[in-house]
């Protein structure tokens, strides 16, 4: 009898392997399909007509858990698609046509959250795409075509504050804008072809600290706002020297040897004028010079290694350990176009 029964299990389970993963005479798949890798795991399964895939077809982890599910609604060809982690979480969704993600897809973190939604053209970014927090607040809008970057474009900076710009194909075009969290004006500047160009200018408190001044992507100048006590401002190419004075002001040397003493502690100043034009000689003394000015260094009677400054202040620069580091790496950089160079060193 038991000889009957397995003889019967067996005879079904060949009926079933004969009833799927069958190819017609032209090759093609049809009905039901399973698909195993080496250690009898499921891979996929799903049923074709034709050689298309229809209805759902589901593909899975190695142990059983689904991965992604396709749910045709034209067969072989558009399919809402759903892709899920090892644990069983959605992680995204939206629509293939040939293969392409199609229209609005939908993209979310463990814990269901929704982290970002994106409309596609076969294929490509185009339409709206927005970003959110991990709280579900807006973090970013942007509008793409052909997937770049076109249209109104807004991110978040912070809890209240905000970015915004206009892009046209990919690059940003007028005036772009940033406010912080308590509302007021941080920076704003204009845009020509994706490049700045003309006015960019920051904000403290409400009051311009920095105004510059861009063509087609170069920077021109920019100048600096200094409390001397009246409000002025002085552009970086006529700064050579800024050394603190206390806790709270900051002694600022023009190239025509007018010296300022600026309301403001030097960090605030340093944090304006850039790092671009001048060199921190001494992190200690916390002095700044114009990088260009540097000739080379020499010894006071102390054999203590001075900076030769041209034009030479009314004080001493004296460079720290990182500074020195900085001037032989602008040597060999000279020494490569002009041997011989034009520092010079003791």
């Amino acid at each position: 009898m038991k000889q009957k029964v397995l003889l019967l299990v067996l005879l079904l389970a060949g009926m079933v392997c004969q009833a799927q993963n069958q190819i017609d005479k032209q090759g093609r798949r049809q009905g039901h399909w399973l698909k195993t890798d080496k250690q009898g795991a499921k891979v996929y399964e799903g049923d074709f007509v034709d050689g298309l895939e229809t209805g759902t077809f589901t593909y899975y982890y190695p142990d059983g858990t689904v991965r992604i599910k396709n749910v045709y609604t034209v067969p072989g060809r558009i399919c809402q698609h759903e892709v899920y982690d090892s644990e069983g979480h959605m992680l995204a969704k939206g629509t293939f046509n040939q293969k392409n993600r199609d229209g609005l897809w939908e993209f979310f973190s463990k814990s269901g959250k929704k982290v970002k939604q994106t409309n596609y053209k076969m294929g490509v970014r185009h339409g709206q795409q927005v970003i959110f927090t991990s709280n579900g607040d807006t973090a970013e809008v942007s509008n793409w075509s052909d997937n770049h970057r076109h249209g109104r474009w807004w991110k978040r900076i912070g809890e209240k504050g905000y970015i915004t710009a206009t892009y046209v194909h990919g690059g940003i075009e007028g005036k772009l804008v940033e406010y912080g969290e308590d509302g007021q004006l941080v920076r704003e500047g204009e845009y020509v072809n994706g490049d700045r160009h003309g006015h960019f200018r920051y904000y403290e408190n409400g009051k311009k600290v920095v105004d510059e001044i861009w063509r087609t992507g170069i920077m021109r100048d920019r100048t600096v706002r200094l409390m001397v006590p009246e409000e002025m401002y002085v552009s970086i190419y006529d700064i050579y020297y800024m050394a603190p004075q206390g806790k709270s002001k900051t002694i600022v040397y023009l190239h025509d040897g007018t010296k300022l003493v600026d309301l403001e502690e030097a960090e605030r100043l340093y944090a304006h004028v850039g790092d671009g034009r001048f060199t921190l000689a001494n992190k200690e003394a916390r002095i700044m010079v114009a990088t260009d000015l540097i000739v080379g260094t020499t010894r006071d009677s102390e054999g203590r290694e001075v900076l030769s400054l041209d034009p030479k202040p009314d004080f001493d620069v004296f460079p720290d350990e990182d500074c020195m580091k900085m001037l032989h790496s602008l040597k060999l950089q000279q020494q490569t176009i002009d041997a011989g160079g034009s520092f010079d060193f003791e």
